[in-house]
């Protein structure tokens, strides 16, 4: 089995080098795909399309993604030749985040972010967004804060995304990780969940 893993917004694919050695532990052959905030979300789409084009037809494969990467995941799907046997969603903003519509006036996000936030606060957009098909999981962290001062409030949250943020349209039921957004993918329990996926296929 092949993977391909992509990173989060504002990350790089060193953010997954744990996870892709825990991975090819498992047997798994993994690469990396990285892209950056400040090109054009379409462009990045485009190259995710052709790397996974590079793959061929002769054997399944994988995504992986984290926050922002899962969109591109999502994204990309229709216009794959051979869809994935499956999809692992790590911290995936399945709707329009709260952080986002906070954050969305502010000019470091806009520049930070590019097209690509601006993308996160489109609710067409994201609710247009295809559920992939095979097998599908979707990981929520729940080590941030809640609590009278938390925007969540009593809300199991990773700090930047509540859970039922991370739900999937279908109603695919968020696997629970002690961790926050940002290391998410350094999860050994993801990393043993993803393996075990693979090895039922």
């Amino acid at each position: 089995m092949r993977a391909i893993l992509v990173h989060g917004m504002g990350r790089s694919p060193l953010s997954q080098l744990l996870l892709a050695k825990r991975l090819k532990a498992s047997g798994i052959e993994v690469g990396l795909f990285g892209y950056s905030t400040f090109v054009p979300f379409n462009t990045s789409l485009n190259r995710l399309v052709k790397r996974v084009a590079k793959l061929g037809d002769d054997e399944p494969f994988i995504l992986v993604g984290h926050s922002l990467g899962c969109i591109l995941i999502r994204a990309a799907l229709p216009r794959l030749g051979q869809q994935p046997a499956g999809c692992f969603l790590l911290a995936p903003p399945n709707i329009v985040p709260r952080a986002a519509r906070f954050f969305a006036s502010n000019p470091l996000y806009r520049f930070y972010t590019g097209d690509s936030g601006q993308l996160l606060l489109d609710d067409a957009f994201m609710a247009a967004l295809p559920v992939p098909e095979g097998i599908v999981r979707v990981y929520a962290g729940t080590a941030g804060y809640k609590g009278k001062w938390s925007p969540f409030r009593e809300e199991a949250n990773d700090g930047v995304l509540s859970v039922s943020e991370t739900m999937l349209s279908d109603g695919h039921e968020p696997i629970l990780v002690p961790a926050l957004h940002t290391f998410i993918m350094n999860s050994e329990s993801v990393a043993n969940d993803i393996a075990a996926a693979v090895a039922s296929l």
